[in-house]
């Protein structure tokens, strides 16, 4: 069991768009986070399946792994996730509830790097961030985001 803190919220109100931080931001129930690209958008995928892109969380500890280990110096604002955490395993939190707060989510899948985001922010992080690059999560319940906001996995 862990106990972990949000620790930033970012938001871009459309795709290819700088990121914007926030103190706290409204997470709503089948649309996403107020202002950002994901709330109205469900992505469409080659092979005809739809994926739920309400938030993207990353752990803070792998941005100074980044640095750490592959010398790669990212803010994590330029790693375009909505959700920066501390102390949060996210890879395990995929197909669980959790709470943020008081906004449940529930982790729908892991949320690999792309080469659409190498090339955004002109650093390689394809292979330093394969299986380290989040995850992303489906709003169950609603509320208010806040920076500082403790982050806990629910009962099954």
């Amino acid at each position: 069991m862990f106990q972990g803190t949000l620790v930033a919220i970012f938001t871009a109100p459309a795709s290819g768009e700088p990121m914007i931080e926030h103190a706290q931001l409204e997470a709503t129930v089948a649309c996403g986070l107020a202002d950002d690209r994901y709330a109205t958008n469900i992505a469409r995928h080659p092979r005809g399946y739809t994926k739920i892109r309400h938030v993207t969380l990353l752990e803070e500890e792998t941005v100074t792994a980044l640095a750490r280990d592959h010398d790669l110096e990212v803010r994590p604002i330029l790693l375009r996730r909505n959700l920066l955490t501390r102390g949060v395993p996210l890879n395990h939190l995929v197909g669980r509830r959790f709470r943020v707060g008081d906004v449940v989510l529930i982790g729908t899948e892991l949320a690999e790097p792309c080469q659409y985001l190498a090339d955004l922010i002109a650093v390689p992080v394809l292979k330093p961030l394969l299986h380290r690059g989040g995850i992303r999560a489906e709003i169950v319940v609603g509320g208010t985001l806040r920076a500082g906001a403790e982050i806990a996995p629910l009962a099954a």
